[in-house]
């Protein structure tokens, strides 16, 4: 055996880490088996360790499973699609607002690297979390870039999560420019809850992609900060982040984007004083993520106000 197929042999999902590769098999036998409820009560349990209140939910992120089960509207796929999401916003707040496209491509052996500029931002079109980030070509790491993007290639995005809004979308990948802000050393993103139509809270991230840990701070609409933190992030220690200055307008962006849906986040950036709305995300963390303090658990959950709530 040459040293070459040593190492790609050694590289191989099932000899590299064995008891991940494992358990990857077992929650996706999992999932494939249980339908949609079952599936949601068992995921619920593992990943927060308490059992869910599907039927008369009242915390946050029960108020989040029971939407996945109960409110499906068509046009929930439009805007998850990084594709068709670009329409929705044209069509509702205008163009100029949407991040520019440089190329659609339904495989990744379609991407032709020679006709994107040198720097660029690679992301599946049909899921969250798969994307690439090139900022030099000359260091470009196709493998890696074919790795990250393929991730969930394979698989109905949906199923994971049963995240209803991206059931059966289109496979594709994305490419666009790499927006780079003259202000900041990092892209700083503004994401917005948005609760029956209302934004209230957005959170800010800060020291991204900077070897650093990612903090998140939030903020009401008015820009006071907040004492709420995702539990698995903290306040930035050091320094306030700034807040937008288009801050009025994403607010009222927000309340035009998220009309007619229960709960909605919506993301955006601002980079050289110009609003560029992001992607739209019906379940932050497929609905599994926690708030600290506690209370805040509940408190998002009385703001999302369910055909079923007295």
């Amino acid at each position: 055996m040459t040293q070459l197929r040593k190492t790609w042999f050694f590289q191989l999902p099932f000899i590299k880490r064995p008891l991940v590769w494992l358990q990857k098999k077992y929650v996706l036998a999992i999932a494939i088996i249980l339908p949609d409820k079952a599936y949601l009560k068992w995921k619920y349990k593992k990943v927060l360790g308490r059992k869910l209140n599907i039927d008369h939910p009242v915390l946050f992120q029960e108020k989040l499973q029971w939407l996945k089960l109960h409110v499906r509207k068509p046009v929930y796929h439009q805007m998850v699609d990084k594709v068709e999401a670009k329409k929705y916003i044209t069509e509702n707040v205008g163009g100029e607002y949407v991040i520019p496209t440089l190329a659609v491509y339904n495989s990744f052996d379609e991407i032709d690297f020679d006709k994107l500029p040198n720097q660029f931002v690679l992301k599946g079109t049909f899921d969250s979390g798969s994307f690439y980030i090139c900022k030099d070509k000359s260091k470009l790491d196709i493998e890696e870039a074919r790795r990250r993007l393929l991730v969930n290639w394979k698989h109905n995005y949906y199923i994971w999560s049963r995240e209803w809004p991206y059931d059966g979308l289109p496979h594709r990948i994305i490419a666009e420019p790499l927006l780079v802000d003259n202000e900041y050393p990092y892209l700083r993103d503004f994401k917005f809850y948005c609760f029956n139509g209302e934004p209230k809270i957005f959170y800010i991230t800060s020291d991204k992609g900077m070897g650093l840990p990612t903090r998140q701070d939030f903020f009401d609409t008015e820009g006071n900060h907040l004492e709420i933190q995702d539990a698995h992030y903290s306040n930035n220690p050091v320094k306030q982040p700034d807040l937008p200055k288009n801050l009025k307008k994403m607010v009222e962006m927000c309340k035009v984007l998220a009309k007619e849906t229960y709960h909605l986040r919506v993301d955006f950036y601002e980079v050289n004083g110009h609003i560029y709305c992001g992607e739209f995300t019906f379940f932050e963390a497929g609905g599994f993520n926690e708030f600290a303090p506690d209370k805040y658990n509940r408190i998002l959950g009385d703001w999302i106000k369910l055909p079923i709530d007295k």
